[in-house]
């Protein structure tokens, strides 16, 4: 996957994603535009929903170059095919001629039917509890067998890795630095400190990686009105599946103080048992994820700096005042990580 030959050398490869472009390679599908077409919210990559001359729509993705293989990204194909073919609600690329993946201009897409939805109402009990049966599935799913390409979510690729990126590349104002440096090492200390306390000999329990989703949070959760047909959660977004630990997939979608987190969590829990089990030991993860998960943002803000569409979007990242508050949310993470778990 390589930027378009006729994009400047001094260019971001997006720049070069026109519309004109993207309906192109829709009709290399035999998909034609009637020329409406609408970006959709997509940092990472480049999301746009398309209507067709035949008024239908359907969801356009150009990879980021460069980011994934194409072995990684036909897993994230593989593994959302296997969710609908299990009838879990995933949303899952078009096949044609047999392929999920194809290339244009120089960029990978596939295209993916529209669905629509609003952010699942997750203050509402019977809401989470649909929700964890879902998750619960998709985990079902995601044991049946290993990803071969795709990275695992942990303490080496989203902490030490990130960490180590950011000072070697100097994205820290000096002034900041050393005192970042210190406390995120205080923090992947804790993190590491917890995760070979849940490992043998330490402990009997010994938390089991499976294939994720990655990235369930709100936004990645369509809910559509459950009086009609197919109604209730649609998963979308497999752009971060990973390895890692069932309980990635439910941390993100807990907020509020402990009391509301610890309400959610019961019924997220209620509805996942219905399906499969879960160890509650591995609650003691939930704020390590959670540090790691901010490490790593930084990190990827500071790598997407080149794309215009990041200074325009994150014009608050880089200076001294942001690291400055990366350093408090950090310390704070400590403190949260020293307290007893979430338990439900």
């Amino acid at each position: 996957m390589t930027p378009s030959p006729a994009a400047p050398a001094n260019t971001h490869p997006y720049e070069s994603l026109t519309p004109d472009v993207v309906l192109d390679a829709l009709a290399t599908l035999g998909l034609h535009g009637d020329g409406r077409l609408t970006g959709l919210n997509s940092y990472e990559n480049r999301v746009y929903q398309v209507f067709l001359e035949d008024r239908s729509a359907v969801v356009v993705k150009f990879y980021r170059p460069e980011r994934w293989t194409e072995a990684e990204i036909l897993e994230e194909h593989g593994f959302s095919l296997e969710l609908a073919a299990a009838e879990v609600p995933a949303v899952p690329p078009l096949v044609f001629d047999g392929k999920t993946l194809h290339h244009h201009a120089g960029f990978a897409f596939s295209v993916s039917p529209y669905r629509g939805g609003r952010a699942p109402e997750l203050d509402n009990f019977e809401v989470l509890e649909w929700v964890g049966r879902f998750l619960a599935r998709i985990h079902t799913v995601g044991c049946a067998k290993p990803f071969e390409a795709r990275p695992a979510l942990d303490l080496q690729t989203f902490g030490l890795d990130s960490r180590d990126w950011l000072l070697e590349n100097d994205k820290i104002p000096l002034d900041m630095q050393r005192d970042w440096e210190k406390m995120c090492n205080e923090a992947l200390d804790m993190v590491r400190a917890t995760a070979l306390a849940l490992q043998p000999p330490a402990s009997d329990f010994k938390p089991r990686k499976l294939r994720l989703h990655g990235d369930v949070h709100p936004g990645n959760i369509l809910w559509t009105p459950t009086d009609r047909p197919g109604g209730g959660p649609h998963f979308v977004d497999l752009d971060d599946a990973r390895t890692g630990f069932a309980v990635q997939d439910l941390w993100m979608l807990l907020s509020g103080d402990r009391a509301q987190r610890t309400s959610q969590l019961s019924g997220l829990l209620d509805g996942y048992e219905q399906f499969r089990e879960f160890d509650r030991r591995e609650l003691a993860l939930i704020e390590p994820l959670r540090t790691l998960r901010l490490i790593h943002y930084s990190a990827w803000l500071a790598r997407r700096w080149e794309d215009p569409i990041f200074p325009i979007n994150f014009p608050w990242f880089g200076s001294s005042d942001y690291w400055k508050g990366q350093i408090l949310v950090l310390e704070d993470q400590c403190e949260q990580m020293a307290e007893e778990p979430l338990y439900a």
